[in-house]
């Protein structure tokens, strides 16, 4: 059904995120706006301890490795997203915050007048990959948008 107007959509590339991206575009209207949000957790900086990297020249190069790759993987996720909504005439845009995703997240939809929030269901146990940092519990008490939670591909019932 093909109903709303403006969704956030808060995806990330996994594969439950990727489930979530193409629930998004079935609840759009014609030429709605699908804006895509991107939470880099804050955490990805205590990559750079100095527990190995012992000064700050190799510190500093080792920070702008990860800032690189992190950067080239958005950019391929944007890419993906943008090309799926302009294949079904929406309007695309997209934001990159770094924080606590559900902070982040309260404060976006704060910004905007979405219709609905769109996002994938936490990774299940067994699967591979980082656990997701969302705080539902703070979301379901302070979002006053609806959100649709889109379960993992193949996740059992």
């Amino acid at each position: 059904m093909n109903s709303t107007h403006n969704v956030l959509l808060a995806s990330h590339g996994t594969e439950g995120a990727i489930a979530a991206e193409n629930a998004a575009l079935d609840v759009c209207a014609e030429g709605a706006m699908l804006r895509h949000f991107i939470v880099v957790p804050d955490f990805w900086k205590g990559m750079t301890g100095d527990d190995w990297l012992n000064n700050g020249s190799t510190r500093d190069q080792f920070t702008r490795y990860l800032e690189t790759e992190l950067s080239a993987e958005i950019d391929t996720h944007r890419a993906r997203v943008r090309g799926k909504a302009e294949a079904r005439n929406l309007r695309y845009s997209s934001e990159i915050v770094l924080g606590e995703p559900d902070k982040c997240l309260l404060a976006a939809c704060d910004q905007g007048n979405y219709d609905v929030v769109v996002m994938g269901s936490p990774r299940p146990k067994g699967k591979p990959g980082l656990r997701s940092r969302m705080a539902t519990k703070l979301l379901n008490k302070k979002l006053c948008v609806p959100v649709m939670v889109v379960p993992y591909p193949d996740a059992e019932s």
